[in-house]
């Protein structure tokens, strides 16, 4: 289960709140942003466990007539006014609003169910129609934003290391991810499968980033988070959480092994998410054009195909997508040579 889909690592905020070179403003938001976190775990785990239960059940499911031309769902936005109670007061019109950020919230996220639909033929979240909630100006300072379960959750950052988070379309676009594996695969956020969990929110929101910019793999960057890095944060050298590409590079806050091992599963998901992240960037650049149409199918069908498998583990996944990657192009043999190259590279 998702218990800390949050873009920021908790053991970042904390390893820069006791980085005495910082202001001791600065250091208190990010002690305030790493304890407020902890609090939503047990609220994520009862949303996914609830979701899984109603996938799993024998239970008739009712699907939404698609019109001849797709809507996209209804997408509501809050603000909390600097408080930590969500979702907090309804904005109107949040379209054309004059906070910024809140119509930052409601543009990508509706950008983000658009590129479900067009590339993936997903319907929301859920696939059926699911209404899109997001709640900005959370809490003071805050410096993170998150996927609750059930809705999105942004702060503004401290201006200084984390700038407001609606400005990362790939922030976007991962944590709504954690919604589509809720809603899918349900892999638990822990062992292998959190490594996954978290793999599958950089892949998408990678991909949804490069789609948005209109770009081919070989002109994206892979960086994760690149968007909302801060003055004081780029200052000290970092670009970024993560690099897809170079998960090791020391200009990533968040720097993850590169190459699969034993164990890797015990490490926290943010880290663990390394080898897939490099597997899927080397799938795609191996195959080449845009990543949503070939390297994106292939992943996109190995995450929502096959039902629940929360304890699934990066070998199966590795599997499973070397199985797609010739079923789903069977007179392309390229995409399973890449696929399968890209896996064996990182030591799956």
């Amino acid at each position: 289960m998702c218990r800390a889909c949050f873009i920021v690592p908790h053991d970042v905020l904390t390893r820069l709140a006791a980085d005495l070179s910082l202001s001791n403003t600065i250091r208190q938001n990010l002690l305030h942003s790493a304890q407020i976190s902890s609090f939503f775990r047990t609220l994520r785990d009862q949303h996914t466990a609830l979701t899984q239960l109603a996938i799993v059940l024998p239970l008739p499911v009712p699907r939404m007539p698609f019109p001849r031309l797709h809507l996209l769902p209804a997408d509501n936005v809050f603000d909390c006014h600097q408080t930590a109670s969500t979702p907090g007061a309804p904005v109107d019109n949040p379209g054309s609003s004059a906070d910024a950020k809140a119509k930052r919230a409601f543009d990508r996220s509706l950008s983000v169910a658009k590129f479900y639909w067009d590339n993936f033929k997903r319907d929301s979240i859920d696939n059926n129609h699911m209404t899109l909630v997001s709640s900005v100006h959370y809490s003071t300072h805050f410096n993170n934003a998150f996927w609750n379960g059930a809705q999105m959750t942004y702060g503004d950052g401290d201006d200084q290391l984390f700038v407001d988070f609606t400005l990362g379309d790939d922030v976007i676009g991962h944590e709504l991810t954690h919604g589509v594996t809720q809603h899918s695969l349900g892999l638990n956020y822990s062992g292998e499968a959190g490594g996954l969990n978290e793999s599958l929110s950089d892949v998408f929101g990678s991909m949804f980033r490069q789609w948005e910019k209109g770009q081919t793999v070989a002109q994206a960057d892979w960086l994760i988070g690149a968007d909302i890095m801060g003055p004081t944060a780029q200052q000290k050298g970092y670009k970024c959480l993560r690099d897809m590409a170079a998960p090791k590079s020391t200009h990533a806050l968040a720097a993850q092994p590169d190459h699969y091992y034993p164990g890797i599963g015990n490490l926290d998901p943010h880290y663990s998410s390394g080898p897939p992240n490099l597997a899927f960037c080397k799938a795609s650049m191996a195959i080449g054009g845009n990543s949503w149409e070939k390297a994106g199918q292939v992943w996109y069908q190995a995450l929502t195909g096959f039902g629940p498998s929360p304890n699934m583990t990066m070998h199966d996944f590795a599997s499973r997508t070397r199985s797609l990657a010739q079923s789903l192009f069977p007179t392309d043999a390229s995409v399973h040579t890449a696929v399968d190259g890209a896996w064996t590279a990182v030591g799956l």
